[in-house]
This record gives structure tokens, C-alpha cells and sequence, in this order.
């Protein structure tokens, strides 16, 4: 299978580059933008909390907010001069080419992998201290259940915006 930025330059996907601090997506806002990175180092944050660093071409920024008609979650921001393809009408782009699709979902794939790999070794870590760590159990359980509709948060974050 085609890797996705070889798949990116075989549709003819506009390439841009962007100079250091540069944002891509900003935390909130509806873009409908899709970027795949060909080089160069990206920050997202939510917030002022870094969520992650990346640098591994074909990573991809605002698949989420594509996938799940949603503001974008965080913002995304260069950190050194970058090149990326950049889609517009993400959602359609997604749609109409089954090897973004594989793309995408193979990274969202090693997301949950990773982050419930994180969760399995905190409780093992914490399983036998009786204090907040018990909640890992609801968040796992959440995790390998969840379908539809998902509102992250504390209850105490829920109760104040409802």
C-alpha cells in the first residue's frame, strides 16, 4: 500500500510552506483544512499544555475536527520552517480517497493504542492505592466501549456548562 504522502502527491495535493510559528489550526475554529507534514516540526497544544511534538512525515493535523464536524480540539503550530499538503474540504477529501482514509485512521489507530497503553500502565502502577487513580478502570472501560457521542471532561467541568 501507497504510503499516504506518496498518495498526496499522486492526487496533486497543494503544497505549502509555512515559516516557524505559523498556525495551522487554532483550538475552536472550523477550518475544514487537513494537513499531512512533508518536513519540518509541529507543536499542538491545548491551551497552553503541549500535547504532543511531531516531526514524522505523514503525520496529519485536523483529521478530528474533518471526522467529527467539530472545531478543532487544539491548535496546531510550526515550530521550524514546514512544507505540508493541505486539503481543503477535508471531510471530502477523506471520503473520496480510501488510502487518506487508511491513512488517517492507521494514525488514530496508533493514538488510542498509545494513550491506552499509558492508562494500562498507570493502573499497574496504582493499583494497589486506594485514591483517584481507580478511575483509570472507567476511563479504560470507556475507551473500549465508547460509541457515539463523546463529551470529555470532569463531572464538575459538565455541570457548570449545562
Amino acid at each position: 500500500m501507497k504510503s499516504i504522502l506518496q498518495t498526496c502527491a499522486d492526487i496533486g495535493a497543494t503544497e505549502r510552506q509555512f515559516a516557524a510559528g505559523s498556525v495551522l489550526l487554532e483550538e475552536g475554529a472550523m477550518s475544514g483544512l487537513l494537513y499531512v507534514l512533508i518536513e519540518g516540526v509541529i507543536e499542538v497544544a491545548r491551551g497552553e499544555t503541549t500535547i504532543v511534538v511531531s516531526s514524522e512525515p505523514g503525520s496529519v493535523f485536523g483529521e478530528m475536527s474533518a471526522l467529527l464536524d467539530a472545531p478543532h480540539s487544539a491548535t496546531a503550530r510550526t515550530l521550524t520552517p514546514t512544507r505540508a499538503y493541505v486539503f481543503e474540504g477535508s471531510r471530502d477529501i477523506i471520503q473520496s480517497h480510501p488510502e487518506i482514509a487508511f491513512g488517517v485512521a492507521r494514525i488514530l489507530a496508533q493514538r488510542l493504542q498509545a494513550a491506552t497503553t499509558y492508562l494500562v500502565d498507570i493502573k499497574r502502577q496504582y493499583q494497589d492505592h486506594e485514591n483517584h487513580f481507580a478511575m483509570v478502570d472507567e476511563v479504560l472501560e470507556s475507551l473500549v466501549h465508547q460509541q457515539g457521542l463523546f463529551s470529555p471532561g470532569s463531572d464538575r467541568q459538565r455541570s457548570t456548562t449545562e
